[in-house]
């Protein structure tokens, strides 16, 4: 189940949010080849972040996925997840940062 958990410092009360996971959750479930029924999107607003020493608009996200992620998928979950906070908040791509983390990427040790 890949999980998208998004903060930023923009207060979003009053704002509505469904684009947001309606599009982010698409995006996710086409990049990454899951269905969408399995796909969690979290938002948190009104963090304090600093970002480049100012506190102007920005996002930072963890996306978490049990397979699927390579570097191609990668780059393209952080160019379209950034398209998607731009055009419905207008945080600019360049202070959204990307954490990319493929659960499969690592073995598992098994108990003796």
């Amino acid at each position: 189940m890949p999980c998208l958990y998004i903060t930023t410092n923009l207060n979003l009360d009053g704002i509505d949010t469904d684009p947001i996971f309606s599009e982010a959750t698409t995006a996710i479930s086409k990049i990454i080849g899951k269905p969408e029924k399995f796909v969690m999107v979290l938002l948190k607003s009104s963090v304090p972040i600093s970002f480049e020493g100012n506190k102007e608009p920005a996002a930072y996200g963890e996306i978490i996925s049990m397979g699927g992620i390579d570097k191609q998928v990668k780059k393209k979950l952080i160019d379209t997840l950034g398209t998607i906070l731009q055009s419905k908040l207008s945080i600019p791509r360049t202070r959204f940062f990307l954490k990319v983390f493929d659960t499969t990427a690592f073995p598992t040790r098994s108990k003796i």
